[in-house]
């Protein structure tokens, strides 16, 4: 239930011309202005704008740009949140905790904060929405960037048959891991914890093993398939998207991990069943003796549904936030009302918020929605340069 990263850009970025995404540092004023003007709309307490922009005017004409107070980077990240058009989870913006690390701006500290940041969200369980920002791009200084996609990713490893162990999303991400000197477990294993790599320019870049008692994971279980908790399948609890750029009232985040916590079929539907992840569904419906000869037999979509059982009993047993894609979709619904009745365009890409298991068959269906991208927002994060690693 947190934006998804894409190697792809958002089709229409509102009010942010396509030449000023290619010039990060450099502040759109009218965007700037735009947000000054919405922070205090949605705040009357905090009085007439003509101060504050007066103020913002004259900071970025002598300094090139300008610095969002507390109050502006916390309003400005909930509603980056409110407005990521493929998040199915945004009825939960207002309750985003931001952690304002904007002062620091080593790779080493930042992985540091990175690491903090997953006991913060980790709540011994119970999964709090966690942003931490840290230093914006500026001119004629460059700004910190996390190579992972997430805080926590699993290792791949590939074989001399071909084969991968492991999330074979990872691969290359892995594979620049050891090249910067990684060394893994003796015995490797499916789910081994990748460092966290940071890069600055000015900077030697980072290469931080997580603690292990910083990462919860579940075990995975099955409530009528015993043999299935012998496979040592598990996930870890938070999903904390590390490769996506904070866009705030003109001033760009390239580093700015952030969590909700997790729908049931994120797991259990892709990243365990995607024939380029795990793969699990064959092996599954074999051990289920389920009839494979041909896909009319729907095998698929049994080991699917059992799957995603698991990991929702699983999360369920361990006392791990998880919510269900029903539910989730009933929500979604909710906090569309409530986007229309304060007169707020909500936009979502429909093929992204229907959930990937019996999407038919929940409300976000049956309707179309708004397009386009609001600002503040999330984007891409620019790869940084000589990094293998798709961002």
């Amino acid at each position: 239930m947190t934006p998804v990263p894409t190697d792809v850009m958002p089709r229409s970025l509102t009010a942010l011309p396509p030449a000023q995404v290619e010039k990060l540092g450099e502040i759109d004023i009218p965007e700037a202005e735009d947000f000054v003007r919405q922070h205090h709309a949605e705040h009357p307490d905090l009085g007439p704008v003509e101060a504050r922009l007066a103020e913002v005017h004259a900071e970025i004409a002598a300094t090139g740009t300008y610095r969002h107070t507390a109050a502006e980077l916390t309003f400005g990240a909930r509603v980056a949140w409110r407005n990521s058009s493929r998040c199915i989870g945004r009825l939960y913006w207002r309750s985003l905790k931001v952690r304002d690390q904007r002062e620091t701006s080593t790779p080493a500290d930042v992985a540091a904060q990175c690491v903090e940041h997953l006991r913060v969200a980790t709540n011994k369980g119970k999964i709090r929405p966690v942003i931490t920002i840290f230093a914006p791009v500026e001119p004629g200084m460059p700004a910190p960037q996390i190579l992972n996609e997430q805080i926590v990713r699993y290792a791949a490893y590939r074989g001399t048959d071909g084969g991968v162990l492991g999330d074979a999303r990872n691969l290359a991400l892995t594979e620049l891991a050891l090249k910067r000197g990684w060394q893994p477990p003796a015995n490797r294993g499916p789910f081994d914890v990748l460092p966290l790599m940071v890069s600055c320019k000015g900077h030697d870049p980072a290469l931080v093993d997580i603690p292990a008692d910083a990462v919860l994971e579940v075990p995975l279980s099955h409530p009528e398939l015993p043999w299935l908790a012998t496979l040592g399948v598990k996930w870890h609890a938070v999903p904390a998207i590390s490769n996506m750029r904070l866009r705030i009232g003109g001033i760009d985040y390239p580093s700015a991990p952030f969590n909700g916590w997790y729908m049931g079929t994120e797991i259990g539907a892709r990243n365990l069943a995607d024939h380029d992840r795990y793969d699990l569904l064959p092996y599954i419906a074999k051990r289920m003796g389920l009839d494979m000869s041909s896909e009319a037999t729907l095998w698929r979509d049994r080991a699917l549904i059992e799957l995603n059982r698991a990991v929702l009993h699983s999360f369920g047993e361990a006392g791990v936030t998880i919510t269900d894609h029903h539910t989730e979709s009933q929500r979604f619904l909710t906090h569309l009302e409530k986007e229309e009745a304060a007169g707020r365009s909500c936009p979502a890409e429909w093929s992204w918020i229907v959930p990937p298991v019996s999407g038919g068959i929940t409300p976000v269906y049956h309707r179309y929605y708004d397009s386009g991208e609001l600002l503040p927002n999330f984007f891409p994060a620019a790869k940084p340069s000589g990094c293998p690693v798709t961002q």
